[in-house]
């Protein structure tokens, strides 16, 4: 109850989520006597940082700089926009493709939702989309982010799990494809109702152009994904190669870095990466003190009173989850719920681990695109210039689409562990 309390009082305050599990844990050693504890807290503090797959994500935040200042995400839509063919609301598939091939590259759905709406919104608007239409198809791709290897959200999960990183990109390959052919759903229907506009067909020259201009943009997701496949790197190691080939992509090949820009994309990096650092840090505290008063035990027995099913526990999950994403950014609300639930999911329900990371990882993501937090609603929004409560009601048939995935995934825990297997 004390921790519960000191949590909720200094949320309330307005601390940032990092101090308030620090402080939380704090007051809870305090107030149970057990002063000695105190000595550990530091040591806790700093080894919740000493873990290799931790590594890999100042490299992703990196690489997602080069991608935006190389000129690599236009290049890609440019790439999808030749491969479609004259259908109807063809270039709002190109969007989504182009969503998707970033998706495969950034891992990061704020940082994807920024860059796409730059690059699809303007073309989508001088097509003929409406403008509110042409964001909320933008903000709907950044849902592929945290599925479609490489994750921020998976490498963050696998730390504080303590499982594979390179497992859980291939287990978010099969889930991330379902994701894509739903939205490929939705598009198709959002194309009848509004009429859509018929793209035109690219000359045989304009798709060999875009081709060789976009492959070495492409040999980005192939140094991650084959690489991590191949079983040739771990996921740091390819995100430290992938991030140097986007540098040198930028800086000789297209030319849109110069020996200037590169400071400032790692000095962005480092501070981005400190903060998300200091809140797992923060949060091995956290757990070390949750783990002391035995929460997740009193979790465990709390969910077999109302339910011994596991595809019941997986329902409840996703209600809770979907809750807590509507006030909480994805990474502090992993941090919150995995040390609790994850021991109950595996160990009382019998639940396999990598079915359980990909649903926390896809549910969580959705409230970045719901209010009253919205992180990646209001930037959509912003991005685009329209209201964000239009955004949020484009986006509506995607969540549906995102909630057929995540009952089938709660059904068939295979579709995200059999190519795992498979490999």
């Amino acid at each position: 109850m004390t921790v519960a309390l000191s949590f909720l009082g200094f949320l309330l305050a307005g601390l940032p989520i990092a101090f308030v599990l620090a402080a939380t844990a704090l007051v809870f050693i305090i107030a149970s006597g057990n002063t000695v504890l105190l000595q550990s807290f530091a040591s806790q503090l700093f080894g919740g940082l000493e873990n290799y797959g931790l590594l890999a994500l100042p490299m992703f935040i990196l690489l997602g700089e080069f991608m935006n200042a190389g000129g690599i995400g236009r290049r890609l839509m440019n790439l999808a926009l030749a491969l479609l063919g004259p259908v109807r609301g063809g270039l709002a598939y190109v969007s989504l493709l182009a969503n998707m091939m970033m998706a495969s590259i950034l891992g990061s759905t704020v940082a994807q939702i920024t860059i796409m709406s730059k690059i699809a919104v303007p073309e989508m608007e001088k097509a003929g989309y409406k403008r509110d239409i042409s964001v909320g198809i933008s903000a709907a791709g950044g849902l592929l982010a945290p599925i479609i290897p490489p994750s921020m959200l998976f490498i963050i999960f696998g730390v504080v799990a303590q499982m594979p990183i390179g497992d859980l990109f291939i287990a978010g390959i099969v889930p991330g494809i379902m994701m894509f052919v739903a939205f490929i759903a939705v598009i198709a229907f959002f194309a009848r109702i509004h009429d859509f506009p018929v793209a035109k067909r690219p000359s045989g020259k304009q798709r060999i152009a875009a081709i060789v201009d976009a492959l070495p943009a492409l040999s980005i997701p192939v140094i991650i994904t084959g690489s991590i496949l191949g079983g040739l790197a771990t996921p740091t190691e390819a995100a430290a190669v992938a991030t140097l080939a986007a540098m040198l992509t930028g800086l000789l090949i297209y030319r849109e870095i110069s020996v200037a820009d590169i400071f400032p994309a790692f000095a962005n990096a480092a501070k981005t990466s400190a903060v998300v650092l200091f809140l797992i840090a923060a949060a091995q505290v956290f757990s070390w003190v949750i783990t002391f008063q035995n929460l997740p035990m009193r979790v465990a027995d709390a969910m077999q009173e109302v339910t011994q099913s596991p595809i019941m526990f997986l329902l409840l999950l996703n209600v809770l989850l979907l809750l807590l994403g509507m006030i909480t950014d994805p990474i502090p609300a992993i941090i919150l719920v995995v040390p609790v639930l994850l021991p109950v999911a595996t160990g009382v329900y019998g639940i396999d681990a990598f079915q359980f990371g990909v649903i926390v990882c896809l549910n969580l993501t959705l409230g970045l695109l719901t209010p009253p937090v919205g992180t990646g609603l209001f930037a959509a929004a912003l991005m685009g210039g329209v209201k964000a409560e239009r955004v949020a009601w484009v986006v509506t048939p995607f969540f549906l689409a995102v909630a057929v995935v995540l009952l089938l995934l709660a059904f068939f825990p295979w579709l995200v562990t059999g190519l795992k297997d498979f490999l």
